[in-house]
């Protein structure tokens, strides 16, 4: 006769991190409640550190490593799942995890908000972007659209995830490791690329050697179209503080003086100076260049150096002495980093008649943000506006 036997005694270990788990499920239906808070605080984060990037920069960028910590728990949770399953643990539920992805968008998009809102040079491409980060953040927070897309388009909700990673380095970087925006740019569409394997995996699927191919291809060029498009992304790190336009120019007190009406006798009489205020992170160096374009087309370039940590902007300008032969026209004078995203930009106009030519008065002007609302009048000020 043989005695029955025993069921062997339950992995403590395993039923602690059950235990584990059904609180974290509790609290996260909890925060639930709760979760049309999370975006406005992210938001207000945001704000937070781009205001305070100049006046407090180890709180700005404090922030700004909080987020990255955020995605790097983000982006290893499927790796610790894996970890579990292969121990013969039981992985996170599905919905808590989608619930915590959703958290780390919402912070992710709400907080870069601020910085695209007020380094967009609206009247350029960079207005489209802007606005569809705005949509990939309205869309974060609709619940029914968002979980649908985690569900149901899987290729595509890994592809919002890649776009989150890419804005996340994009904005973080310049403020933690004082990299310049070419630098972030560069490493942020890397970041995008290789985040773009999974959404790639799930449209591509089954694969095959020939899609393994295809998917090696698609890759760089994923990459490559990211930094042609690069004059469509702000310079989140970067804008004009104040701008003017002036005939001569005070360098002991690096300011634009005197005043002229730009005929185009007076022009090539005198020639015209370009005067920026740049603001930029302390600790931030960058190349940025004067593009000089009558009517469209590029007559001159001229590259400037400029440190970030002045409160009112690094005060940088160019003189341009040779115009053409008939300088009338529409002139703008693009303001770029060297990587060829646009910061800003001033336009004049010469013509023969006076009354319908530009008048460079040498008033520092601050530069036009959201009708009606200029964040950066907040904190960046130039002593010379009135």
């Amino acid at each position: 006769m043989t005695a029955d036997r025993l069921p062997p005694p339950p992995d403590s270990r395993a039923s602690r991190l059950e235990g584990w788990q059904h609180r974290l499920t509790r609290v996260a239906e909890r925060a639930r409640r709760w979760h049309w808070l999370w975006p406005p605080v992210a938001f207000l984060a945001g704000a937070a550190s781009f205001f305070l990037v100049e006046r407090q920069q180890w709180l700005g960028a404090a922030l700004a490593l909080g987020m990255l910590v955020a995605w790097v728990l983000l982006l290893s949770e499927s790796l610790i799942a894996r970890w579990l399953t292969h121990r013969g643990y039981p992985a996170p539920p599905r919905g808590i995890t989608t619930f915590i992805a959703q958290m780390v968008h919402q912070e992710t998009l709400f907080f870069a908000l601020p910085f695209l809102l007020a380094t967009t040079v609206w009247t350029s491409a960079q207005g489209l972007f802007t606005a569809l980060m705005v949509g990939l953040a309205l869309l974060s927070i609709l619940d029914p659209l968002y979980y649908r897309l985690a569900a149901r388009h899987r290729w595509l909700y890994f592809a919002f995830h890649a776009q989150c990673v890419f804005l996340v380095v994009l904005v973080t970087l310049p403020t933690v490791l004082h990299l310049t925006t070419g630098e972030s740019l560069v490493i942020a569409l890397v970041a995008m690329m290789v985040f773009s394997l999974p959404s790639l995996m799930q449209l591509l699927r089954p694969m095959n050697t020939a899609r393994w191919l295809a998917m090696m291809v698609l890759l760089p060029l994923l990459a490559g179209l990211g930094w042609l498009g690069r004059a469509w992304v702000p310079p989140a790190s970067l804008w004009l503080s104040g701008h003017a336009l002036s005939p001569s120019f005070d360098e002991p007190a690096r300011r634009p003086k005197g005043e002229l009406r730009l005929t185009p006798e007076a022009l090539t009489g005198h020639g015209l100076y370009a005067y920026t205020a740049i603001h930029a992170p302390r600790g931030l160096e960058e190349k940025v260049v004067h593009e000089w374009r009558q009517d469209g087309r590029l007559v001159d370039r001229i590259p400037l150096q400029i440190q970030g940590g002045r409160e009112a902007g690094y005060r940088a300008w160019t003189h341009k002495r040779h115009f053409p032969e008939e300088p009338s026209g529409n002139w703008r004078v693009d303001v770029m980093t060297a990587s060829g995203q646009r910061i800003g930009a001033l336009r004049f106009r010469v013509s023969d008649t006076p009354e319908q030519a530009t008048l460079a008065d040498g008033r520092i002007r601050l530069p036009a943000g959201l009708p009606g609302l200029d964040l950066r009048r907040l904190i960046a000020r130039p002593t010379e506006a009135p």
